[in-house]
């Protein structure tokens, strides 16, 4: 039976003081308030009313029923009107998990969608490998790769690719390789992900080719990595989306801008397709957003490479 409606129906018949008032308030018959009236005391096994020809009023066990009623339907109403207003809106909380490369570009631009926004919150959980997307309770996932998990939905945007960069007093003080193999010659900072970490993969006119690079500075953090090539340490090798803005003020430069790295895809995903929240959809589309201005930016400049 519908436990909330015959609550319902119990406290709209004392409140308007008869089974006939309360079937003209809720559009039903007196007959079908009466049968779930019923339903109700065969449910709790006791009577709700005394009913007589001329007059209505609770039992004691009604009168107990009516007060506990009257508090639990105003909490299904305001649960009913949050998730209403969080299904029209963008308001609430989204989890979105981000590799390391990818969070210091989100970070800088996620403040101006939250001030457009106020009822929206975004939690980055940053890491570089994606787990169980319902275990960790993410809404929404950027990542490089191919996704595997045939259970996500992906909305693939393109290839996220590599790039050689170092500060410009490096560039300074050794030069710039001109080619690949000049590297060898050169201070690198590798980041450390596993096997052959210290292997930099550019497509030359030879085609795809490996180049192993060494350096005195290795860190499993790409943030250490990044950090490092401003100090002026070396030349690294980072994904763009994490060292954009850094070649965009100057702080970096690339180099071998000649011999690009092969891109690998770029996507995000999330969980399933049904009931997507505006909350969600809106971070997704701003995260897109970034993303198409970041190409155009790069298509427009003079290294012109693919994000």
């Amino acid at each position: 039976m519908d436990l909330l409606g015959g609550l319902d129906l119990v406290v709209r018949v004392v409140r308007t003081g008869s089974f006939s008032a309360a079937a003209r308030e809720c559009e039903l018959s007196q007959a079908a308030v009466a049968r779930q009236i019923s339903q109700l005391e065969d449910h709790f096994g006791v009577r709700l009313f005394h009913r007589t020809t001329r007059r209505l009023s609770l039992t004691d066990d009604g009168e107990m029923l009516f007060g506990l009623a009257q508090p639990l339907l105003e909490g299904a109403e305001a649960l009913e009107s949050v998730l209403r207003q969080h299904s029209a809106s963008p308001v609430g909380l989204v989890r979105v998990g981000v590799t390391v490369a990818s969070s210091r570009f989100l970070a800088l631009r996620l403040p101006a969608l939250l001030d457009s926004h106020p009822g929206l919150k975004v939690e980055l959980v940053v890491g570089d490998r994606l787990g169980d997307m319902i275990e960790d309770r993410l809404d929404l996932a950027m990542r490089v790769g191919e996704i595997k998990d045939e259970s996500l939905v992906v909305r693939r945007r393109g290839a996220g690719v590599r790039v050689a960069v170092a500060a410009p007093d490096y560039i300074a003080r050794r030069g710039a390789p001109l080619a690949p193999a000049e590297l060898v010659n050169h201070t690198c900072i590798v980041h450390d992900i596993g096997p052959d970490s210290d292997i930099w993969t550019f497509m030359t006119p030879d085609g795809r080719r490996d180049f192993r690079v060494s350096g005195g500075f290795l860190a499993n953090d790409a943030r250490a990595v990044h950090l490092a090539a401003r100090t002026g340490y070396g030349i690294a090798y980072l994904t763009l989306v994490e060292i954009f803005d850094d070649l965009r003020s100057g702080r970096l430069v690339r180099v071998l801008s000649d011999f690009p790295a092969p891109g690998v895809p770029f996507s995000l995903v999330y969980p399933s397709r049904r009931h997507l929240a505006p909350r969600t959809r809106l971070v997704m589309d701003f995260i897109w957003e970034q993303i198409r201005q970041l190409q155009a930016e790069l298509a427009t400049s003079a290294d012109g490479v693919q994000a």
